[in-house]
């Protein structure tokens, strides 16, 4: 396993490809949950057979998320992701942990973005992690402040206010190819994951694995009392010699997130070249 492949990538690329994270000992990846949601209920399909009325109500749920002010959390091949965005303050914070002290290589990062700036604090653990260069350097129990001119375009470490969905939800919606309503505020159908590859939420190389299953992956979703995106659980099938996958996101606290708090300046050190080196 090579240290890009655990790079987080804003998390999402990472969940999105089944098998990218999570190896054991023997380098092969990790079983996920491989059910397939079942689609009932009352249904008003188009010609094309999808509910219009369904895939609208999914559309709007995700209006609300482009005014980043929420909480989220994401977990799925072998990754886990917590945070809150807070666009009024032009704040952002990410809790991330993609593997297990078991894998070879394991990795978790507290990454706090407050405009202009941002810091990340990195522990790396695994069978592996020893052999990683400059490793004592990153392993340092503090925030690294890092150079906005190094970090610039970089999904792993930079945070983008113009798109503020880590998962891109909007544009996994845009992707359905069939939903119903099985129950109040409940769908199930199936996306096209090709179309989220264009916005980088799911790895092309997967996508070609995935082959024709990449245009009708299995999917449910969950909007609260005013209609807004709460839940949603995508079952990318195997591909290759990836086992399949269980992605869930989740949103929460719409209009109420909190500003991320900067750290204090005894806790921040200047990141080092090797950080950069570990995520480019």
């Amino acid at each position: 396993m090579t240290v890009r492949r655990l790079s987080a990538g804003l998390v999402a690329a990472a969940l999105f490809t089944p098998g990218l994270v999570a190896c054991n000992a023997a380098g092969t990846p990790q079983a996920g949950s491989s059910a397939t949601p079942t689609a009932s209920g009352s249904a008003a399909p188009t010609a094309s057979g999808v509910n219009s009325d369904a895939k609208q109500a999914l559309l709007d749920s995700t209006r609300e998320i482009s005014n980043g002010n929420f909480r989220f959390t994401m977990s799925g091949a072998g990754s886990s992701a917590e945070g809150q965005v807070h666009e009024p303050s032009q704040s952002a914070e990410m809790r991330i942990t993609i593997g297990q002290p078991t894998d070879d290589l394991a990795m978790k990062l507290d990454l706090i973005h407050a405009k202009p700036d941002s810091w990340v604090k990195l522990e790396l653990g695994g069978k592996t992690a020893n052999s990683i260069p400059g490793v004592q350097k990153l392993n340092l129990g503090k925030y690294q402040h890092l150079d906005q001119t190094r970090i610039q375009g970089n999904r792993n470490l930079g945070f983008d206010f113009d798109k503020v969905d880590p998962a891109g939800s909007a544009v996994l919606t845009q992707g359905i190819t069939d939903v119903r309503e099985t129950g109040e505020g409940t769908y199930a159908g199936t996306l096209d994951v090709s179309k989220a590859a264009e916005a980088g939420s799911v790895d092309p190389t997967v996508v070609t694995a995935l082959g024709p299953q990449a245009k009708s992956v299995p999917f449910t979703a969950k909007l609260d009392p005013q209609g807004r995106l709460s839940e949603m659980v995508v079952q990318i099938p195997a591909a290759g010699q990836a086992a399949a996958q269980e992605i869930r996101i989740t949103y929460s606290d719409y209009g109420n997130a909190a500003a991320a708090q900067k750290p204090a300046a005894d806790q921040v050190v200047e990141a080092p070249a090797e950080l950069y080196n570990l995520f480019n």
